[in-house]
């Protein structure tokens, strides 16, 4: 359970970290190129993404320690 937790935690990571970066690509953006509607998809499906698995591996986690005691 922990392991799952963990690989949870790090795609977690990932698409915070890919959040920020599509961000700080597209200035905000301010600057999508044509067709690159894409880049408003992420910004919307990234952090839900973030969360939910950030969160799942909380749980995961709680539930891995409840289990040891």
């Amino acid at each position: 359970m922990r392991i799952l937790a963990v690989l949870l935690g790090a795609v977690s990571l990932f698409f915070a970290f890919y959040t920020v970066r599509l961000l700080v690509v597209t200035q905000g953006l301010r600057h999508v190129r044509v067709g690159g509607q894409g880049a408003f998809i992420g910004a919307a499906v990234f952090p839900l993404i973030a969360i939910g698995c950030g969160w799942a591996s909380v749980v995961c986690w709680r539930r891995a320690t409840r289990r040891d005691a």
